[in-house]
């Protein structure tokens, strides 16, 4: 049986390879499990390793291969491609470093607020870290439940890197009939856009092509505590 960082750690590869196919760095793996140095992921690769979850490729480095998963993974654990990079904290206290690049937080995000509509910044915040600093970042405030299932709650900033387009699978900013906007999984077959939430309360919505714009892509998130 694998403990609770094992797993994580495990899934957090897993959901890598297969967003990216390329094995996260042993520094993403230290965010993804909030801990402060990468001895301890050093240990649990060797343990993952022992246990025959994962493969270290020869002559390669930064390469694992997920060999299996645990029997106790539920399918969200193993598809849902976004693992939210939370920030906790902070976001009421002054900013002291000069050095760091701000995002302007727009407002909110909720089904029936249109983008065009929030473009009146309300506050600044701090590009995390780990986020590439030459893309194009805004924040907006989360209203509603709908993605709680993705680690996404009501009161969480989320991260935006502006884009036209996403893959299937990512969680992204989407205008319809350009006027409503929506934080939602999207999925695309043929002519058809499903937007999916991540809460089993809410149905997936479905849309033809021409109706639904990609206004950004979630990247990291913000929650106070």
């Amino acid at each position: 049986m694998l403990t609770k960082k094992q797993k994580n750690l495990l899934l957090f590869i897993n959901k890598k390879l297969r967003s990216s196919g390329v094995s996260p760095s042993y520094e993403e793996m230290k965010q993804s499990l909030n801990l402060k140095s990468k001895s301890g992921i050093h240990r649990l690769i060797s343990a993952l390793e022992e246990r025959g979850f994962i493969k270290r490729l020869a002559h390669k480095a930064r390469a694992l291969e997920v060999i299996k998963l645990p029997e106790t993974a539920s399918a969200n654990d193993i598809y849902n491609s976004f693992s939210p990079s939370v920030i906790k904290g902070g976001l009421d206290e002054e900013q002291n470093n000069s050095d760091e690049i701000e995002v302007p937080v727009l407002g909110k995000i909720a089904a029936g607020t249109p983008v065009e509509a929030i473009q009146n910044e309300v506050s600044r915040i701090p590009l995390p870290n780990n986020l590439e600093k030459n893309g194009d970042y805004f924040g907006l405030k989360v209203q509603g439940d709908s993605m709680v299932d993705a680690g996404i709650h009501e009161g969480d900033t989320v991260i935006i890197k502006r884009t036209d387009s996403a893959d299937n699978g990512k969680i992204v900013v989407a205008l319809i009939d350009e006027h409503e906007a929506m934080l939602k999984r999207i999925r695309k077959k043929g002519k058809v856009v499903a937007l999916e939430s991540a809460n089993r309360n809410y149905e997936t919505k479905i849309f033809g092509p021409d109706r639904v714009k990609v206004q950004g892509v979630l990247v990291s998130l913000y929650r106070n505590f």
